[in-house]
């Protein structure tokens, strides 16, 4: 089986490269247009006595305090033992551009040891950058896709109750920051490669020539590019032109291996030098089956217990084959004709990387 689907990932690869290009705007981001994050501090009331234990948690009693106060009811120095407020932690992503009056989503975390946000209601709360500024308020009944359900001899949780999202439950209430600079603008690879940048230039330049008559793509560095915006055409308009045009990126020879789940992902460009790989396995068993011997009847012997061990030891494989790759192809095909699992071919390849024959960065993660 898993031989089989690494064969159909193989094949889905190779069909790939012959069309590998793709848009400008899919490998690289503008530099200065990144989302913003906001965090804030709240309080999700309405739930069936599953928010947080107040003797728990002494901030969502603080925080309830605190909050009855501003509205006008004094409980300071009386014991609270609700159960159906719990403490959260509010996140947002704030896009560049965002003018105040518009709405954001955000996510509802638990805080405290309440069980399930389930059915409750996300009080107004403040949402700050990372200037201390408030950009936005939230507040709105929070959705959760996860349950807990508890008797008293059997737990259910299907998903993560303890947290939720408010689809448009934010209001910005100041605009984003500052924009980027218009004039001097920046590319950012999101893959860094020498070779793609070119192919970015090259190809950003090719279109503007055409269409302007002048360059508009200048070379700096293998992780950026630059550009430059005459004054009669938009950022909106020179980045959708920009965005839409094929290039075919280039990337590091790279096999990536994850022992923890077998997973190995070899790149398009790997290539092995041709050596000569043997793989077996080493199976040793062991079976302990104690026999008990006891004295005939009305002896005076006692009852004991004598071990026996039986230990079984087979290896297997011990195949020699040839393995070098030019291609992806060719690669994959002398690894599957040695018919190890993914283990062993993880196993190979470090061995292989550590004869010198791998050209390609191995990651081990």
């Amino acid at each position: 089986m898993m031989r089989a689907l690494l064969l159909a990932l193989l094949v889905c690869v190779l069909a790939a490269s012959a069309d590998a290009a793709v848009r400008i705007k899919d490998v690289t981001s503008l530099r200065g247009s990144h989302d913003y994050q906001l965090i804030g501090y709240g309080l999700v009331v309405g739930l069936q006595g599953s928010g947080d234990t107040l003797r728990n948690a002494p901030f969502t009693e603080q925080a309830i305090q605190s909050m009855l106060d501003h509205m006008g009811l004094n409980v300071r120095g009386g014991s609270l033992r609700n159960r159906n407020v719990a403490a959260v932690i509010v996140t947002a992503d704030f896009p560049l551009g965002m003018d105040a009056g518009l709405r954001l989503d955000v996510t509802v975390s638990a805080l405290g040891d309440a069980t399930s946000l389930l059915g409750g209601t996300l009080l107004l709360t403040q949402l700050t950058g990372t200037d201390g500024q408030i950009y936005a308020s939230a507040q709105g009944a929070v959705s959760v896709t996860g349950f807990d359900a508890t008797g008293q001899a059997e737990v259910i949780t299907q998903g993560v109750p303890t947290a939720g999202r408010i689809s448009n439950g934010a209001i910005v209430e100041l605009a984003s920051p500052p924009r980027i600079d218009e004039l001097q603008m920046v590319l950012d690879l999101r893959n860094p490669d020498y070779a793609t940048a070119m192919r970015i230039i090259d190809a950003i330049n090719a279109y503007s020539r055409r269409q302007y008559h002048r360059d508009f793509a200048f070379e700096r560095d293998g992780r950026t590019v630059e550009l430059f915006r005459p004054s009669y055409l938009s950022v909106t308009r020179m980045m959708a032109e920009i965005g839409e045009l094929m290039i075919e990126p280039d990337t590091a020879a790279r096999v990536v291996i994850d022992a923890r789940t077998g997973t190995v992902v070899i790149g398009q460009d790997v290539q092995i030098s041709t050596v000569a790989v043997t793989h077996g396995t080493l199976n040793v068993r062991i079976t302990e089956t104690p026999q008990v011997s006891q004295p005939n009847p009305f002896g005076q012997g006692k009852t004991v217990t004598t071990p026996k061990t039986r230990i079984d030891v087979n290896e297997a494989g011990g195949q020699v084959a040839v393995v070098s790759g030019s291609s992806l192809r060719s690669l994959v095909t002398g690894l599957n004709r040695l018919g190890v699992k993914p283990s062993g071919i993880i196993a190979i390849l470090q061995a292989i990387k550590s004869a010198g024959a791998l050209q390609a960065d191995l990651i081990v993660q």
